[in-house]
């Protein structure tokens, strides 16, 4: 593995820039995008009219941060959308449609209690990076991406159920929704928790993918009320594996509070897999017997169900941090900017447990409790990002599990990658 990786950030005047973050930062072979708000570029302003001009200027903001970095919206891998009313998805869907009118990626798809400047919709997307980000040295060039369906999970014309780039695959969020009916399945959060995870299990046995190599999930609860139910379905499915269960794997987590979601399920589940594999043109020896690497530290709150970080090939996966001081097991004092930036010292704390830096961070994810917060969010978070480097996605959730005012989870380079077996 190359040790010369490096985090490239990028920025073009055709999309909204802000100091507080990138438009795009590449590290090895994706680019993550900052959630793209419906600002025209020109103006500064959200632009005038309804739902689809918002969606119709997400959209146009990533195709142009897109095409700035020499790609186009084929190459896009996932694409999350956040809406206010989840009756809005039809207009998105309409946009959606007139930029992605060949290949259509991954998707996930939420209601929000609340998005920056109060706009009705944000679009987040992330890219491959075919070149990867090796300086002076010979790339893997012309990777492919491999789409796959099966009529085991649940399928739609607007997203691919998984899409597969480099070493890793990116699953649609799955809501719990019978393959062969179409509709979700009957009785409580629990159950609905399981057809999630059953139809994510169908997805990668389609590919002869084993279910111990999702490295990250995240979890989309109407009701916060329900974490323990769902829990107690998780542990049924996580550790898959004899060899898991002997480690104790578990991959890294989030749960996050939405008002609402599509076919007004109460959950929905959305996971990252490694890809041992790769996808070719590759080297076999860069391609096969690749390991996931799962690190606790002391140095940051512990949870049963997930573990702090876990790494797989050149990107370390970090679950969302609540403001809990390790040492006490208690919540900070204070209010959300305290809470930011205990938030982020338990990152700071997780990543260089495992040698790295906050400077390797290539995306944040915030979830605010009330929107209103954001600027006192921006007080802690620019202390440990000041040259704003990291991509960038804040929502409101108007709940966080323990009641936080903020959680906040990250994706950090792992420029030594990992290692294959031996």
């Amino acid at each position: 593995m190359s040790g010369d990786n490096v985090v490239l950030a990028r920025n073009t005047e055709n999309a909204p820039i802000s100091p507080l973050y990138s438009q795009t930062v590449a590290f090895s072979h994706y680019n993550n995008l900052s959630a793209q708000l419906p600002i025209d570029p020109k103006t500064g302003e959200i632009v005038a009219g309804g739902v689809r001009e918002q969606a119709d200027q997400c959209f146009a903001n990533i195709k142009a941060i897109v095409e700035s970095i020499d790609h186009s919206l084929n190459d896009v891998v996932r694409v999350t959308v956040f809406v206010r009313d989840i009756m809005d998805l039809a207009e998105v869907d309409d946009s959606f449609v007139t930029f992605f009118t060949n290949h259509v990626p991954t998707r996930t798809n939420v209601c929000v209690a609340g998005l920056p400047r109060d706009a009705r919709v944000m679009v987040e997307a992330l890219i491959t990076n075919g070149e990867g980000t090796i300086p002076n040295a010979p790339q893997a060039g012309d990777l492919l991406k491999y789409v796959n369906n099966t009529h085991n999970a649940p399928y739609s014309a607007l997203s691919s159920q998984s899409v597969a780039f480099s070493h890793y695959n990116n699953i649609t969020a799955q809501l719990p929704i019978d393959p062969v009916s179409n509709q979700v399945v009957p009785g409580d959060t629990a159950d609905q928790a399981a057809q999630c995870l059953k139809n994510i299990k169908a997805v990668l046995t389609a590919m002869d993918v084993p279910f111990d190599d999702i490295v990250k999930v995240t979890i989309f609860l109407k009701d916060l009320a329900d974490a323990d139910a769902v829990d107690e379905t998780y542990k049924r499915f996580f550790p898959d594996s004899g060899i898991a269960r002997a480690v104790g794997y578990m991959p890294a987590r989030t749960i996050a509070k939405v008002d609402d979601l599509p076919m007004h399920a109460n959950v929905q589940i959305e996971a990252v897999v490694s890809h041992g594999d790769g996808t070719p043109p590759q080297a076999v020896e860069d391609r096969h017997g690749l390991i996931i690497e799962a690190n606790n530290t002391d140095a940051a709150p512990k949870c049963p169900f997930a573990t702090q970080t876990v790494a797989f090939s050149h990107y370390n996966n970090v679950g969302a941090q609540l403001p809990i001081d390790p040492a006490t097991g208690n919540f900070v004092a204070g209010g959300v900017k305290e809470q930011t930036a205990q938030c982020l010292k338990n990152i700071k704390a997780i990543i260089e447990s495992v040698d790295h830096s906050m400077a390797d961070a290539v995306k944040i994810n915030v979830y605010l409790k009330d929107i209103a917060d954001i600027d006192a969010m921006n007080e802690a978070y620019k202390e440990f990002f000041p040259e704003g480097t990291p991509a960038r996605r804040v929502i409101a959730t108007g709940a966080n599990p323990m009641d936080a005012l903020v959680q906040i989870e990250a994706i950090f380079g792992n420029a030594e990658g990992t290692p294959p077996i031996v």
